[in-house]
C-alpha cells in the first residue's frame, strides 16, 4: 500500500519569477529584470501562505515601456475601477487534524498581518465566517499548480484542479486547499464599482 503524501511546505517550492517588459530609450523591445518580484509577502500567522505581488497598473495604462515596475513602490489590497492587479498566491497544504496556528495568534491579528504586509487586505474578510471575504472586483484566476475549492454563499463547492480556471464576479466567497501540499493560484484582478 502506498503511503499517505506527507504535508509540503511551500517554501521547499521555487519561488515563480517574473519577465518585466518594456523598451529602452531608442523605443527597442528589452527585458527590464527576469527575477523573482521585488514584492513577496509571506504571512507568517498562516505558514506557507505567501502573495507574491507581480504588476499593477490604475486607469488606462500609456504603455511607453519606459514606466517603472509599479511593484517597488509597494502593492495594495485590489485596484481602484478600471485599475489591474496581477498577482500569485501560494495557499498553504490542508492543515491536519488538531492544527493549531502560532502561538499568539488570533483571528483578528492574522487579519491585521495580512493588512499589514497586503495593505488593506484584511478589511475584506467576514469576521462571522472566517474564509469568507468580498471585493469590488472581477478576479480571473487559474489553479497553476495544485487543487483548491472555491465555496460560495449557496453553500456549493466547486472542486478546482491543475489548469482549472474561474471568474469570479465581485461574489462572497471562500478558498481551500483540499491537499496536503501547497496550491498556487494565479489570479488578475480589475477593479469595478458595485451596482
Amino acid at each position: 500500500m502506498s503511503q499517505p503524501a506527507e504535508a509540503k511546505d511551500a517554501s521547499e517550492l521555487p519561488p515563480p519569477r517574473r519577465a518585466l517588459t518594456g523598451r529602452d530609450e531608442a523605443g527597442k523591445s528589452v527585458f527590464k529584470s527576469f527575477d523573482v518580484t521585488s514584492k513577496v509577502a509571506e504571512i507568517v500567522s498562516n505558514p506557507g501562505l505567501t502573495f507574491y505581488e507581480l504588476y499593477m497598473t490604475e486607469g488606462v495604462p500609456a504603455l511607453t515601456g519606459l514606466e517603472p515596475d509599479p511593484m517597488l513602490k509597494g502593492t495594495k489590497d485590489f485596484p481602484g475601477p478600471g485599475g489591474t492587479l496581477f498577482r500569485l498566491i501560494s495557499y498553504p497544504p490542508k492543515r491536519p487534524e488538531g492544527y493549531k496556528p502560532p502561538p499568539g495568534v488570533t483571528f483578528e491579528s492574522a487579519l491585521q498581518e495580512l493588512s499589514d504586509k497586503v495593505p488593506g487586505m484584511g478589511n475584506h474578510f467576514d469576521r462571522s465566517a472566517p474564509g469568507m471575504h468580498t471585493t469590488d472586483t472581477i478576479d480571473y484566476g487559474v489553479v497553476v499548480r495544485g487543487e483548491m475549492t472555491l465555496e460560495l454563499d449557496d453553500g456549493k463547492i466547486v472542486h478546482l484542479r491543475q489548469g482549472d480556471c474561474i471568474v469570479q464576479n465581485g461574489t462572497r466567497h471562500r478558498w481551500r486547499n483540499p491537499l496536503p501540499e501547497p496550491c498556487l493560484m494565479a489570479y488578475v484582478s480589475v477593479g469595478g464599482k458595485r451596482g
